[in-house]
């Protein structure tokens, strides 16, 4: 059963949290061409509902599984259209939380790749921490290996950075997905621009 911290947040016991059971498949936005969700010109979508309730959750409007529209396939296609132009370098996944999203995540990354291959990147925001992930379903793992960055953790109010790059608190981290898959274990992101 999940419990909540002094902080205020949910935590819930491994495997608790079952996409099929919460999620509905609803959107809560759709921004393309934006440049604040990652590197680069991205399109980022927002899947509603998270039961992590971190206090000072920047959108608390989508942590209602209930808010929003459904996905369709003219969204599906409308983000594929956008981000098939040359200066949008990727996807971006938020909500909500994508990871109590799978249906919607796995079909539009899956989606993405079989359209543009690795040429697109793909970056996801989650509650989960990395060794949480690694102990929950198969649907979130294989969510998690259409990934190329995650941004992991919880937001701590107590721990917020106005001027941290790509995340709120500095207990979050910024992983390298398929790297962190071959070693098992986190490697973080580096970005090539700042070397």
């Amino acid at each position: 059963m999940s419990s909540k911290l002094a902080n205020g947040i949910t935590v819930p016991e491994s495997k608790e949290w079952q996409s099929a059971d919460l999620s509905l498949n609803y959107v809560a936005d759709y921004k393309p061409f934006i440049m604040v969700d990652g590197p680069g010109v991205r399109c980022s979508i927002y899947l509603s509902g998270c039961k992590f309730l971190c206090p000072g959750c920047y959108n608390v409007v989508a942590q209602n599984f209930h808010y929003g529209t459904e996905y369709t396939q003219e969204l599906e296609d409308q983000i594929v259209a956008d981000l098939s132009h040359s200066y949008v370098q990727g996807l971006t996944l938020l909500g909500g939380e994508p990871f109590l999203n799978t249906a919607v995540a796995l079909k539009v990354t899956r989606r993405i790749r079989a359209e543009f291959g690795h040429t697109k990147d793909i970056w996801s925001w989650t509650g989960y921490t990395w060794d949480e992930l690694m102990a929950e379903t198969a649907d979130k793992k294989a969510l998690l290996q259409e990934i190329d960055v995650l941004v992991d953790g919880r937001f701590v109010q107590a721990l917020m950075n106005l001027k941290l790059r790509f995340k709120g608190s500095s207990n979050q981290r910024i992983i390298d997905v398929p790297a962190s898959l071959v070693k098992k274990d986190v490697v973080l992101w580096t970005d090539e621009y700042e070397n």
